[in-house]
């Protein structure tokens, strides 16, 4: 598997992707730049997280005119497969390769902190290996991070099994209480219909080191390479 990390102008997790991509994961790895259309040959590409264009208009609005985003959705089109997180998230749904939208967050602040995720898709490749009645720590950092969508949109995310984590308590429990950022019924992540982009608000490359004393975020990454391979 070789992997494609992209950076926007105000990308800041770039290189903590290809850190633990590269030395915790020991996969190949291709930085590509947004004005470059061309993703050198990588199987995988991440979209990672930062301040894409200082956020201006909305987050992800002006990232998804970058030359490289014509070829990540030609990618994407044909089956290649993209992981957006954060920001990177954003510039899915504003790219229309994921449904929804993220707004801003109901209390109107950012928030930087630990929450917990619960897996709740059993067939999308990043939480197939991920025990459903676990919860798995995971940082958050956004200020746009609240998904909405229509009605028929979250029926059709649940009929499809394309809800990929929820925000819960560490114990698992998924109420209002524990959502951090008004998304709808809790959502912090989900894939396309065709289960090959994936998009979530937390980052797992935050926890993906022994030295940060979290390797939640680990496995995260183990379930895409076991599944996307």
């Amino acid at each position: 598997m070789k992997f494609g990390v992209v950076t926007f102008p105000g990308s800041n997790c770039d290189e903590d992707m290809v850190y633990v991509l590269e030395t915790m994961l020991n996969q190949k790895v291709e930085r590509l730049w947004h004005k470059e259309a061309d993703l050198k040959g990588a199987d995988f590409i991440v979209l990672p997280g930062g301040f894409s264009y200082g956020d201006y208009l909305r987050s992800g609005a002006i990232a998804k005119l970058s030359p490289i985003m014509g070829e990540v959705i030609k990618h994407a089109n044909n089956g290649g497969y993209v992981l957006g997180v954060c920001n990177g998230f954003q510039i899915l749904t504003e790219s229309g390769l994921l449904d929804g939208a993220l707004l801003h967050n109901n209390t109107q602040k950012f928030i930087c902190k630990n929450v917990y995720l619960k897996p709740t898709s059993a067939t999308a490749a990043i939480s197939k290996e991920l025990n459903a009645s676990e919860t798995y720590q995971i940082p958050i950092a956004h200020g746009e991070g609240r998904f909405y969508a229509s009605d028929d949109t979250i029926k059709k995310l649940y009929d499809n099994d394309q809800i990929i984590f929820k925000y819960a308590s560490k114990e698992g429990e998924i109420t209002e209480e524990f959502n951090p950022n008004g998304s709808i019924d809790n959502i912090a992540g989900i894939t396309n219909a065709g289960k090959n982009v994936f998009g979530m608000m937390p980052h797992p490359e935050r926890a993906a080191d022994a030295q940060l004393n979290n390797l939640d975020g680990k496995a995260l990454f183990e379930s895409l390479l076991k599944h996307c391979n």
